[in-house]
């Protein structure tokens, strides 16, 4: 299998006021092509620090990690921009989606940063809504939505450009149990069709989703 993410002996430490906090002590985790993973952990930790380090929002304090073999560790916030756009797509619990613009708009904005032509990416916006269900909804905008219906505009937004890796964050938090089992089966099918998905989240339900479960605890992978 490809492999996709290979973290060696990351380490992340903060320094505030003088007082270093270690949030990550040594992780190694290898992701191939195809995989759906959980990284499962309490407040704390450290699995939002993984998360970040994984979808290059931020860089180890020491340590090397490979996105599709190439080393990502201490490129610059230039370089670790284009990464992302390139390369993953991001859900996150609150979706974050832009009150004025309308369902189709929202989730064209990653694409406005794409190296490819703008006009295939408004098909490939209109294939979206109607994967997810949407296609009823393209005009709306985000105040005109449900939360579970938010989430998949936020999902559709995370594909557009194709992205090989797809890191969700909490992506049910915000949503009551029957929405959250939809929004999970959107994933599962997003997986079924060969897309790499991580993860994170609190909830053993939520992780069960998952074909493998990474435990994290005090900024260390346990299992």
């Amino acid at each position: 299998m490809k492999e996709i993410i290979r973290l060696e002996n990351i380490t992340k430490v903060y320094e505030t006021a003088g007082i270093k906090t270690k949030a990550l002590r040594g992780i190694n985790l290898t992701v191939y092509e195809g995989e759906f993973i959980a990284i499962m952990g309490a407040s704390g930790s450290g699995k939002t620090t993984l998360m970040n380090i994984i979808g290059c929002l931020d860089t180890p304090t020491s340590g090397r990690y490979y996105l599709l073999g190439k080393d990502v560790s201490q490129l610059n916030d230039d370089q670790l921009s284009q990464i992302r756009n390139e390369y993953i797509g991001f859900v996150f619990q609150q979706f974050f989606l832009i009150p004025y613009l309308t369902a189709y708009e929202n989730i064209l904005v990653p694409a406005l940063y794409s190296k490819n032509r703008f006009s295939q990416k408004e098909k490939r916006a209109e294939e979206i809504l109607d994967m997810l269900g949407l296609s009823d909804k393209k005009n709306n905008k985000p105040s005109q939505l449900s939360g579970g219906q938010q989430q998949r505009v936020a999902i559709g937004r995370a594909l557009i450009n194709d992205p090989q890796l797809v890191l969700a964050d909490e992506p049910t938090g915000a949503l009551d149990s029957k929405t959250a089992k939809e929004i999970m089966n959107i994933f599962v099918q997003l997986n079924r069709k060969g897309r790499t998905i991580i993860l994170i989240t609190h909830d053993p339900e939520i992780a069960s989703y998952a074909h493998r479960t990474v435990k994290i605890s005090d900024g260390q992978i346990t299992t």
